[in-house]
This record gives structure tokens, C-alpha cells and sequence, in this order.
């Protein structure tokens, strides 16, 4: 089961991702969780300290990594077939929850468009996750909708959109919902988190009807759950909060759709 979570910046989505991929793991289920977000912190999420996560060196910033996959003895040429599969061994972080985390970072050379060896060596990997291999996989998609314009998403099994009932959120959710559609996303759904009413549901809803989807869960505001993040604490495994609890409802949904046979 492949899980890419999405919306815009601030809306909760690397919580949910990281709620869902401890819930995972916590069954005893293989999960792999990749922080594709362009300000990585979902290893805060699954429960790493601020200087454990300082010191995980994402893989577009791993040069020596990116020599050893892509250089040629020809300067300016690189690569463009060769394996990834060690790369889950040597550089996947593990977490307390039992989740196995892998970084992507942020592609920084200038100048040298989509065909630089740290965006091929990013894109590769992504896909190799994604199509070669068997584990539970939640991504942490980049915030907006950039990841889509590229196909980093492509051939996940779900996406879901996460959305408050800002306008600028479900703006940004309906364009996720409309770009998703035609890449082929097999099934798209919104995630209504932070919401402190029955009007603020009802307006989540309306967009994702309007955008040809449904709400799959709706998580309420709680303010313990935000003064955590400023702290950042971990809430994953904190049962006592609602939210949390209903994300771990959501898994057990996913997981009897997609698993179960």
C-alpha cells in the first residue's frame, strides 16, 4: 500500500503522515515513511528529537552518495540506469515508533534544470519505493502542488488531501484534487483536520464535492495537539487525543481496503 498525503502548508499533513505510518508499523506492518517535503520535519513527527533529525543527511544533499550512483569518468556526463535498492539499508534512519524514515531534501543546484544527477538520483529512488517494492509507503508530498507537476506521486494508491476550512487551504486542495485526477491517481480523497464545527465540516465537504471527491476523515481542532508542535513534541502514539485517535481509524480503514484479500 502506497499513501501520499498532500495540501497546503500548515494544514497538518506531515501529522497525519506520521500518525498513519506509526499506526502502521505499531501492527507489526513493514512501514516506510519518506519526509518529500521541501522543510523535512516529520521525523520530529515519528518521534526523533531536534538533534537527532539535525544530524540525517537527505539524499539530495548526499554528494557522496550522488558521485557514487551517477558520475562517469567523463566530466559533465552522469548516469541515468543504475540501482537503488541498497539505498533503503544504508540510509533509511529508524524511529521509535518503528517506522524506517528516508529524507529526500531539497534538489539545490542551480542552473542545471530537471536532468541534474541529485533530481534523477531523487526521482529513481521515489520510484523505486513506490513500484519495486512491497512495504507500507506514506509520503510526506512537498506543501502546494509542485509534486505534482513533476509525477512524484505517480502510482501511489491513494492520495490524500489534507485540508482546514481555510480558503486559501481548499483552494490549494482542490487544485492537488484537480492535478491528481488526470496523472492517473487511482483514488483521491480530503482528510478534514483542525476543524472546530459543524459549519467548518460542511464547507470541506462542499469543496471536496465540488472537486469530485469525499471527506475520508475529519479530525478536530485540539490545542494541546498545537501547543505539542510548537514544542515540538510528539503526539503520535498520545491516544488520549481524538485526532490522533481518529487517524488511527483511518489506517485500519486503508489498511482493510488495501490489504486485505
Amino acid at each position: 500500500m502506497k499513501i501520499a498525503v498532500a495540501g497546503k502548508g500548515g494544514v497538518g499533513k506531515t501529522f497525519i503522515a506520521g500518525t498513519l505510518a506509526c499506526t502502521f508499523a505499531s501492527k507489526g506492518l513493514k512501514t516506510i515513511a519518506i519526509d518529500a517535503d521541501t522543510s523535512p520535519n516529520l521525523s520530529l513527527t515519528l518521534g526523533m528529537t531536534q538533534e537527532e533529525a539535525a544530524h540525517i543527511l537527505p539524499i539530495a544533499e548526499n554528494q557522496q552518495l550522488i558521485d557514487e550512483k551517477t558520475k562517469t569518468d567523463y566530466p559533465g556526463v552522469f548516469k541515468l540506469s543504475y540501482t537503488v535498492d541498497d539505498i533503503v539499508a544504508s540510509q533509511a534512519v529508524s524511529t521509535l515508533c518503528g517506522v524506517q524514515l528516508l529524507v529526500m531534501g531539497m534538489v539545490r543546484t542551480m542552473g542545471s534544470g530537471c536532468a541534474c544527477p541529485a533530481h534523477n538520483l531523487v526521482r529513481t529512488l521515489m520510484s523505486h519505493l513506490i513500484v519495486e517494492r512491497d512495504e507500507i509507503l506514506i509520503m510526506d508530498m512537498e506543501a502546494g502542488v509542485e509534486h505534482l507537476g513533476r509525477g512524484t506521486a505517480k502510482n501511489v494508491d491513494i492520495l490524500l488531501i489534507v485540508t482546514d476550512a481555510h480558503q486559501a487551504s481548499l483552494v490549494t486542495a482542490g487544485r492537488i484534487a484537480d492535478l491528481a485526477r488526470p496523472a492517473g491517481i487511482p483514488e483521491i480523497a480530503y482528510v478534514a483536520n483542525k476543524v472546530t464545527s459543524t459549519e467548518a465540516e460542511a464547507m470541506i465537504r462542499e469543496s471536496a464535492e465540488k472537486h469530485g471527491t469525499s471527506v475520508l476523515a475529519v479530525l478536530p481542532f485540539d490545542q494541546e495537539i498545537l501547543i505539542s508542535g510548537i514544542q515540538g513534541k510528539p503526539v503520535v502514539s498520545e491516544n488520549r487525543f481524538e485526532a490522533v485517535a481518529r487517524v488511527q481509524s483511518l489506517a485500519s480503514g486503508l489498511e482493510h481496503n488495501f490489504l486485505s484479500s
